[in-house]
């Protein structure tokens, strides 16, 4: 029951490469991701979304497709997609990020459908780790960790440090019935298991629960989209995986008004969100 000292200080101080040495230690061997259809969202962030695109074609396994849901008035993300071959431009002119999400179910093939936001760059091991999870695992939707690409900022320190960004668990867990029914008298805590810009689920989950609900999320009441697709995942039994190992790099706002607006419309649509939840279920735990 004692732990045993595996390694000491003087080994580390001599060792030579040894963040070269963890990152071989870390890294798992590849797995296909022929199934994974990569959603990009995106609305009027060209230089963002080139550093996304960047990521997502240089992963360690190529996903099946990647597909572009440009959210602008007219379509302008398509030059950009141009520039990497292997992406699809498709472009969804009504507004809200629900709106965009639902075009990229509708327009990719793949059995796995993995979302993230232009504004994010993805870790080269992102898709590998992904279907990963889903080969050894039996859920139908899984949530990541997102990291802040930089902080640079007060604005980015305040919303990650003091704030808590998108969450800093490192170590996977499973979100099921037994968390559902426990969380319940309060409102389910379904906002707990990851952020948007980092998820993916199985196709066969719309099918069942149905798609986004086009009143939340950015551009509709806020934020939220993603949470309320959880609830309502767990409401009707199923079970999502949080695993970190599939890690994307988000830019957080720079600026303090910038990141008063975000955290006014994340109010406003975790609100939304808890009347949807009310609405379609009746449980009273989330008007408390």
């Amino acid at each position: 029951g004692r732990p045993r000292q595996a390694l000491a200080l003087a080994n580390v101080l001599g060792a030579d490469k040894l963040v070269e040495e963890l990152d071989g230690l870390a890294t798992m061997p590849p797995v296909p991701a022929e199934d994974i259809s990569v959603v990009i969202c995106t609305r009027d962030r060209g230089e963002a979304l080139a550093g996304c695109l960047k990521s997502a074609v240089a992963q360690a396994s190529a996903a099946g497709e990647i597909v572009v849901i440009d959210n602008s008035r007219d379509g302008g993300a398509e030059p950009i997609c141009r520039r990497f071959p292997k992406v699809r431009h498709v472009h969804e002119p009504r507004p809200g990020l629900s709106v965009a999400r639902n075009a990229g179910i509708r327009a990719s093939r793949g059995e796995i459908i993995a979302f993230t936001d232009d504004d994010v760059e993805l870790h080269p091991n992102w898709t590998s780790e992904i279907a990963r999870a889903f080969s050894n695992e039996d859920f139908e939707a899984l949530a990541g960790l997102v990291l802040p690409a930089g902080l640079d900022t007060r604005a980015q320190r305040i919303f990650q440090l003091e704030m808590g960004g998108f969450g800093t668990t490192f170590v996977p867990l499973r979100f099921d019935h037994r968390f559902f029914e426990e969380t319940r008298p309060h409102g389910a805590h379904v906002w707990k298991i990851g952020a948007g810009a980092n998820m993916a689920f199985r196709r066969t989950l719309f099918e069942r629960i149905g798609l986004f609900d086009e009143r939340l999320g950015a551009g509709a009441s806020g934020c939220s989209e993603d949470s309320e697709l959880w609830y309502r995942l767990l409401a009707e039994g199923g079970t999502c995986l949080y695993e970190p190992r599939a890690v994307v790099f988000h830019h957080h706002r720079r600026e303090l008004p910038e990141l008063r607006r975000q955290m006014r419309s994340y109010m406003k649509g975790h609100v939304a969100a808890l009347v949807a939840q009310y609405d379609a279920f009746g449980d009273r735990g989330n008007l408390t």
